[in-house]
């Protein structure tokens, strides 16, 4: 069974549309044309271009691609600051919000066209993004489900709790987790892939594959396919196979 995944995308339209040409090709090259691609969330904060992302995927989604949407924590951040500004998404510490330089929201609202946002009082702000934010992309984020699974593999933003059955995962865990999830070294059940947890390169754990490589820091956005629960990395030059290196520092 054949399905590819993208990693945390972060507003950078450039790297989502080259890796969606590189799944094409290997599209081209194996077959399958019907495979899904799997966007493991955080389509927003930090990168430049936000809300050209959203529009790209929530307009391919009515077209009917194939294509399956998780929701990530920044996504979720950015549809709550639309609703409340004052409000604080649970999984986010204290001394943070939305628009702090730690999470870029600033980034997401300046590609509606709401400038400066970390630098002025917040009530304007507000009123901006509320105007400027169409409501189809609300709704398409409000709307994204919080996990996929595909035959022998979990597809999810952050990671699950170890021992808590599929149905009784908390949304917080979801979008949020990371111990005790990155350190448990045994089977899950289904091969999690998932993002959240920024790494340079992509790490398969065996039990778990993490494929956010920093395209929210400058690194690369991750594409993979996946036949079963066999691996490869997806470029130009085409499929490199992933080894599971279970011993890999958890970071």
């Amino acid at each position: 069974m054949r399905s590819y995944a993208i990693g945390d995308i972060h507003g950078h339209i450039n790297l989502l549309r080259a890796a969606h040409a590189h799944i094409a090709e290997d599209k081209r090259a194996h077959g399958d044309v019907d495979a899904p691609i799997i966007h493991l969330g955080d389509l927003v904060d930090r990168g430049p271009d936000c809300r050209a992302v959203i529009a790209y995927l929530a307009d391919g989604v009515a077209a009917g691609e194939n294509w399956i949407v998780l929701k990530g924590n920044h996504d979720r951040m950015f549809t709550t600051f639309l609703t409340d500004p004052h409000a604080q998404d649970p999984g986010l510490r204290a001394e943070f919000s939305y628009i702090h330089p730690r999470i870029g929201g600033a980034a997401t609202l300046a590609s509606y066209g709401v400038a400066n946002a970390g630098d002025r009082p917040l009530a304007p702000v507000h009123a901006e993004a509320a105007a400027a934010v169409p409501q189809s992309h609300r709704d398409f984020l409000e709307g994204l489900p919080f996990h996929h699974r595909r035959g022998e593999v979990l597809f999810v933003h952050a990671g699950i709790r170890p021992g808590v059955d599929l149905c009784d995962q908390l949304e917080n865990d979801l979008l949020w987790i990371r111990e005790p999830f990155l350190s448990h070294r045994e089977s899950f059940g289904p091969l999690v892939v998932h993002g959240h947890t920024a790494l340079d390169m992509p790490i398969h754990y065996g039990n778990r594959l993490n494929i956010d490589s920093g395209a929210a820091y400058g690194g690369l956005l991750t594409a993979v396919v996946l036949e079963g629960r066999e691996v490869f990395t997806l470029a130009e030059a085409g499929r490199s196979p992933l080894q599971i290196t279970p011993d890999a520092p958890v970071r």
